[in-house]
């Protein structure tokens, strides 16, 4: 009887996690099947395993073939990571036969309520990262910044430049950023053919 209230409590928490938090800030459709079906499916698995009497080899196992689906499906960003994990610690309560249901409801709301925080526009909204791809090469990150701070509304935090390439002038970097009124007059920049041509002109005078 336990487990069959371990198992509704987590259809429930699942339920929440997806329909109630992810898709609502997220809408991202696809994620949907990949987290009932990553919960309901170790959820089922969790349920056999604590029926009979098994070794713990097979439950490192089961972590074992779930790496394997994470790192051979398409690449997830951080947000998407965190979900998937909660989803999937979702299905282990629900499915592991614990005697205390109150325990196994009080760690899945826990787990939703730090979701639903950490996760939360107003937690620290108006910070941000992304990987830019940059036109120059750059080694040294103060130059960096002083070149792509025009170019964003807000502040850069910090930059980390992953990859430069000075055969074709061009940088890879992660960005954190601080959204807010940025600079608004643009780059002024001088096209390489106008600078020869005022150089010819200035030999000839």
């Amino acid at each position: 009887m336990d487990h069959l209230i371990s198992m509704s409590l987590d259809i429930i928490a699942i339920t929440i996690l997806v329909f109630g938090l992810y898709f609502p800030r997220h809408r991202n459709r696809d994620m949907i099947v990949a987290y009932l079906g990553i919960n309901v499916g170790v959820l089922i698995v969790a349920s056999v395993l604590s029926s009979v009497d098994v070794s713990l080899g097979v439950g490192i196992g089961l972590f074992g073939v779930l790496s394997i689906i994470r790192l051979r499906s398409d690449e997830l960003n951080q947000r998407q990571v965190a979900y998937y994990f909660a989803s999937l610690a979702l299905g282990l309560l629900g499915g592991t036969a614990i005697a205390n249901t109150s325990l196994t409801a009080g760690l899945m709301a826990m787990l939703l309520v730090v979701l639903w925080i950490g996760d939360s526009p107003r937690l620290l909204g108006a910070h941000r990262s992304q990987t830019m791809n940059i036109d120059r090469g750059f080694l040294n990150e103060a130059d960096l910044i002083a070149y792509i701070s025009p170019l964003l509304n807000g502040t850069v935090e910090r930059a980390t430049i992953i990859k430069t390439d000075l055969v074709n002038d061009t940088t890879v970097a992660h960005i954190a950023l601080k959204e807010g009124k940025g600079p608004t007059s643009p780059i002024s920049v001088t096209p390489s053919s106008a600078v020869h041509h005022l150089d010819t002109h200035r030999s000839q005078a």
